[in-house]
């Protein structure tokens, strides 16, 4: 008898440890939105229930902050298993051999040839790498401007007619949409985006016939003249010009939801219907919102609207190979829920199926949002993406905040951008 419960005692130790053995963490950072956060903690429930042992831990931080926290962890080889960025952020990470390719296999793929077809034509590009794959797409955004009609009927403008389609009228419209106590905006018009500027703000230059980076990838800043125009549309934007906006003030964005009166226009996703859905349900059903295209410049030598960026979902290649293999399989699973994604959360996953259904085509102002992005073109990255924005982040808010002329602060842009390229 007391053999038989020895022999029972040893399979049950057997038993725990082959459990213990066969558990698997699998860390997700990504970035913070309360409706993705409701619908992706109902995906994992599901997973670790179909995959017993396997434990996902998501854990959330800011849309500024993830970057650093990302670069820091890789930098002491303790990154998460999963993470998301926007595309000109993850670059880096491909290019330095930090991430596991695609396993096409664990995706439920039939071969890596099926993920490309499943996608439209070129979105893939940015997170394909001597020819391997790196990354699937959580969404693919553009932007557009989103306007409170309410605001503008305040002040005698028409929505629908007087909507600024210039940058200069949507100087002269701000300047009559904004309230001010003193030096104080207690409204804006509008504002921009701080600090996404490869997204927003180089198209601008774009449209005036300037580049960041020459064709054959060798020097920066092409067409001074274009870039020194929006520059001194900068400065005269902020506190020192016209005092229409700011880095300084809270994101435009994420006032506009709340309808307080605070801000009349912001730049936005499609994604942001579905955060004023919940943040303002009321707001939301009034009628009173709409979404315009990204304005251009009256004297554009072309029609560049905002850039579209992808977040790429990616995969820590310093993981043990079960890990990498688990976290394609999970991502896979949360990407399989396409219109899920679009209906609660407004975000595109661009594959043909979606872009193709009803579903897509009944989202409210989906139209401007195609339309635009069919003008437009992928963001600028590279390996030195992420600095090269935080280099235009100093040149535009030097000459908002301070007396620097925009050509001195473009020269200096110019050469630690040149810097950065020969760098490389």
């Amino acid at each position: 008898m007391k053999k038989i419960s020895i022999i029972l005692f040893l399979i049950m130790l057997l038993s725990l440890t082959t459990v213990v053995a066969n558990s698997m963490e699998i860390t997700f950072w990504t970035h913070e939105d309360p409706n993705r956060t409701e619908i992706e903690e109902r995906y994992i429930a599901e997973f670790e229930q179909e995959n017993p042992g396997v434990t996902i831990k998501r854990v959330t931080s800011g849309s500024g902050q993830i970057q650093e926290l990302v670069l820091t962890a890789f930098a002491a080889n303790q990154g998460p298993d999963i993470f998301n960025m926007s595309i000109e952020d993850e670059y880096a990470y491909i290019v330095n051999e930090r991430l596991s390719p695609v396993d096409y296999a664990a995706c439920g793929y039939p071969s890596l040839q099926a993920i490309y077809d499943a996608y439209l034509p070129g979105v893939l590009d940015p997170v394909t790498y001597q020819g391997k794959l790196y990354g699937l797409p959580l969404e693919l955004t553009n932007w557009c401007i989103y306007i409170n009609k309410k605001i503008f009927r305040e002040v005698g403008l028409d929505p629908e007619k007087d909507y600024p389609k210039t940058w200069e009228e949507m100087m002269e419209v701000s300047d009559k949409l904004a309230i001010r106590e003193g030096e104080i905006l207690k409204r804006r018009g509008f504002d921009f985006r701080y600090p996404y500027y490869l997204v927003s703000w180089i198209p601008m230059v774009e449209q005036l016939g300037g580049k960041l980076i020459s064709d054959d990838g060798k020097t920066a800043i092409v067409n001074e003249d274009a870039w020194i125009k929006v520059l001194d549309y900068m400065k005269e934007w902020g506190p020192n010009g016209r005092n229409l906006g700011s880095p300084t003030y809270t994101n435009a964005r994420k006032l506009f939801n709340m309808d307080n009166n605070d801000i009349a226009m912001c730049l936005s996703g499609l994604y942001q219907q579905g955060r004023i859905k919940a943040d303002n349900p009321e707001f939301y059903e009034s009628g009173e919102w709409m979404i315009v295209p990204f304005p251009i410049f009256e004297n554009a030598v072309q029609d560049v609207p905002c850039a579209y960026y992808g977040h790429y979902y990616m995969v820590n290649g310093q993981k043990p190979v079960e890990n990498q293999q688990m976290a394609w399989k999970f991502i896979a699973y949360m990407l399989s829920h396409p219109e899920e994604y679009l209906t609660k959360v407004n975000l595109i996953q661009p594959t043909k199926k979606l872009i193709e259904s009803d579903t897509y085509r009944s989202i409210p102002y989906s139209d401007v949002f195609r339309d635009d992005m069919a003008k437009g073109h992928i963001v600028y990255y590279g390996a030195n993406s992420a600095k090269i924005q935080s280099l235009i982040k100093e040149a535009i808010e030097t000459v908002m905040l301070t007396d620097t002329s925009s050509s001195d602060a473009l020269q200096t842009l110019k050469r630690k951008v040149q810097e950065v390229l020969e760098e490389d």
